[in-house]
């Protein structure tokens, strides 16, 4: 069974967009969600907090997965006059909202999904593997999707690597177990938020107490809304502290720091260059023509300082590519940025010009002076 598709991206949003669009895969490069993972890693240094909400998401589809399934199984053993409604139930399943909590409805898919999970009822009695007249293979995999490496990699005692060697856990005959759904909640809880897990990260006390104590108490709960407190945390933390940053560097600009730095250092030598050549030329009082070589450094020098200081390289903006990382080039596909990314580098290019023409002009036309 194929993973529910993504939403397709708004080519006519003419503004910049949401962190919510970004995370729900609604926008391109170079502001969608795989340059947003890089800035997290490579400039944010805090990675871990996208890799959480991601999981959680992904926790969230194996969920509803599993409830379909579920609900499937229970379709077949129900009359035909009451199969329209329990298909209609089992398509708003497929609606549930993976955003936070503040942006949902009153009474949400998920929130229906969750409450469902939190029941004794059905989901040990009607497991789609046990459903009447079912002939599929009992053993547990993980989901439907292939996993994501950053919190599905199993160790040999975890339930969801039950599945016998060989066998593809993203293949159409494989559903998950009610088992599976607690493997991955406790697979985050140990991963991300007890102290001391392996990607750790910082969220409020009360919020993890309440976590662990729901995954871990009695009620030992694995529904996705048990992360809802944590998820919204995370997604504020983003939005706040990374998520203006990666506008400012991936929508108004197309260098990442360690190229802005290198062109930093080329613009200074360069421009050192410049101007100990055009002094010498001048009290030596050669002639214009051949103080017309410090054209070159000055050249060279402006553009990489205005490159730096814009954080664009205005040339890259009109072949269309933007720098994900050092020396790396993706196309800009985001309509909207590239039309903002377009008119800085205008400015840019006419900044670069002003500064370059009068600094030539300068130190060739200055009478010379043999010393």
């Amino acid at each position: 069974m194929a993973s529910t598709p993504s939403p397709a991206p708004d080519l006519h949003r003419n503004r910049l967009p949401t962190l919510f669009e970004v995370l729900s895969r609604r926008t391109m490069a170079p502001v969608d969600l795989f340059s947003f993972y890089i800035y997290m890693r490579d400039q944010q240094k805090s990675v871990d907090y996208l890799d959480f909400w991601l999981d959680v998401s992904q926790h969230l589809s194996l969920c509803r997965h599993y409830v379909r399934r579920l609900h499937r199984s229970v379709i077949d053993d129900t009359p035909e006059l009451e199969k329209d409604t329990s298909k209609r139930s089992s398509a708003a399943l497929d609606n549930a909202g993976e955003g936070p909590s503040g942006e949902k409805a009153t009474i949400t898919p998920d929130q229906r999904l969750s409450a469902f999970l939190r029941s004794d009822h059905g989901s040990r009695q009607h497991s789609p593997h046990n459903s009447h007249g079912s002939n599929k293979s009992t053993q547990s995999t993980p989901g439907m999707e292939r996993p994501r490496p950053s919190f599905m990699t199993t160790d040999s005692n975890s339930p969801a690597n039950d599945s016998s060697p060989g066998q593809d856990s993203s293949g159409p005959d494989n559903v998950p177990k009610r088992e599976d759904l607690r493997a991955s909640a406790e697979k985050i809880l140990y991963t991300y938020l007890l102290p001391g897990s392996e990607r750790e990260i910082i969220i409020p006390q009360g919020i993890l107490h309440d976590v662990q104590e729901a995954i871990e108490g009695p009620a030992q709960r694995s529904d996705p809304e048990l992360f809802d407190a944590a998820k919204d945390y995370v997604f504020q933390a983003m939005e706040r502290d990374a998520f203006p940053g990666f506008l400012n560097s991936k929508a108004l600009g197309n260098l990442v720091p360690p190229s802005m730095m290198l062109r930093l250092i080329i613009g200074l030598l360069a421009m050192f260059g410049g101007f100990w050549a055009a002094f010498i030329l001048i009290f030596l009082n050669e002639p214009r023509y051949i103080r017309c070589w410090v054209v070159l450094p000055f050249t060279i020098g402006t553009y990489a300082l205005t490159s730096q200081q814009y954080m664009l390289d205005p040339i890259l903006v009109f072949a269309g590519f933007s720098e994900y990382t050092f020396m790396s080039f993706a196309r800009i596909r985001e309509p909207y940025v590239k039309k903002l990314l377009c008119s800085r580098a205008l400015m840019a290019l006419g900044l670069f010009i002003l500064i370059d023409t009068a600094t030539c002009c300068l130190f060739i036309f200055v009478p010379g002076k043999r010393l």
